[in-house]
């Protein structure tokens, strides 16, 4: 594992990937940062080599020695907002000497080593921090504190929609076009298909210029100006033009059961998970994790595809799996691992969904079921 050794008068090499960087230097703010990095994506994280558990290079987290203050140098131009879990007066004087301009400086947040508070520092309106400061703390179950007097536009931050959630655009293509339509109050179409429904973040209602529609065809019969269109689907060519002036969002809301033959190749359940996906018209983007049997906690191709993917790996035991209701029980699985079924339960289980958009398929040395977390299970009843 390579750490970033700070050195004072030199400007660190860093591997951004996403437009936000977390940083803590604390062990508790360790813990806290993980928890963030898992749960808010677009995030890099960053940390002192000290607290290395020895994950860090499969998660792509970046370690440094030395001071943190020698590391700000190389995150200021580099993104879009910073995450710093260390206390304010210190975060303070150490960004003091590389602020330019409230048009170009990243939005900067800072989280208390208690994760008590989320306090928009710089760049509160230009730079996105009272948004990020709201996200965050959603995120984290802890309290916003935006002091700008002037925050009144309660709206959506485009780039950030759904982000608490785990949500991801498709492309960033039209974030700006978008944005643009939300900020000048144009109509703009809000398509929730299968996100979480809570998404409004606001104590006042949603203005005039943005409605909620039930479908695509429905937006598009209104000709909006611009749409957010939240979906697992892949959308049919008839379906597209919604994102002429649109941003398609990815929740995670697919659950994928799966059981497999002892020593079952990495590409081979990979390629079983696109297939099968593509089978569906699914977005592989809005996989939620991949349940299995207890008895497969350590098969190092599952653990392979969910570790590129940054997928949890849950498992249950056979009892547990045993307690779900399925289509086949087989006795052959039972024999052999004490559970009656494997895919199927361990979907229905972690989605908490009574039926499943794919039962149980069979293909080489792997069986796979998929469900979809509930949260608009009475549009589909």
């Amino acid at each position: 594992m390579k750490i970033i050794e700070l050195i004072e008068g030199e400007i660190p090499v860093i591997e951004q990937r996403g437009d936000y960087a977390i940083v803590a230097i604390t062990k508790h703010g360790v813990e806290m940062a993980r928890d963030l990095a898992q749960k808010f994506p677009g995030t890099d994280l960053y940390y002192m080599s000290k607290f290395e558990r020895g994950d860090e290079e499969a998660r792509g987290i970046q370690l440094f020695s030395n001071s943190v203050r020698m590391l700000f140098p190389a995150l200021w131009p580099a993104y879009k907002g910073l995450i710093i879990i260390i206390s304010l007066g210190a975060v303070i004087r150490m960004i003091a000497p590389l602020l330019e301009d409230k048009k170009k400086d990243p939005g900067v947040v800072v989280v208390d080593d208690r994760g008590e508070n989320v306090i928009s520092v710089l760049s509160g309106h230009l730079g996105g921090a009272n948004e990020l400061a709201r996200e965050v703390a959603a995120v984290m179950g802890a309290r916003p504190i935006i002091t700008t007097a002037s925050d009144v536009q309660k709206t959506i931050p485009v780039d950030l929609f759904g982000r608490r959630f785990g949500w991801e655009w498709d492309s960033a293509e039209k974030l700006t076009p978008v944005s643009a339509s939300v900020v000048n109050e144009e109509r703009v179409a809000v398509i929730n298909e299968s996100g979480e429904r809570d998404w409004w973040m606001h104590d006042t209602p949603m203005p005039p210029s943005i409605k909620e529609y039930a479908t695509i065809a429905e937006a598009q019969a209104d000709q909006p100006q611009a749409a957010l269109v939240v979906s697992h689907r892949l959308l049919t060519p008839e379906e597209q033009s919604i994102l002429d002036n649109g941003v398609l969002y990815r929740p995670k809301v697919i659950v994928l059961g799966m059981g497999c033959n002892r020593g079952t190749s990495t590409e081979e359940i990979e390629a079983v998970i696109k297939e099968t996906l593509d089978e569906l018209q699914f977005s592989i983007k809005s996989v939620k994790a991949l349940a299995t049997i207890e008895l497969k906690k350590d098969e190092a191709g599952l653990i392979a595809v969910c570790e590129k993917y940054g997928w949890p790996f849950v498992w249950y035991s056979p009892e547990e799996l045993n307690q779900v209701e399925i289509s086949d029980p087989s006795d052959t699985v039972f024999k052999f691992t004490g559970a009656y079924g494997v895919s199927e339960p361990a979907a229905k289980l972690y989605a908490g969904a009574g039926e499943l958009l794919l039962t149980k398929k069979k293909s080489g040395n792997t069986t796979i079921s998929v469900g979809l977390m509930p949260y608009h299970e009475e549009e589909r009843a």
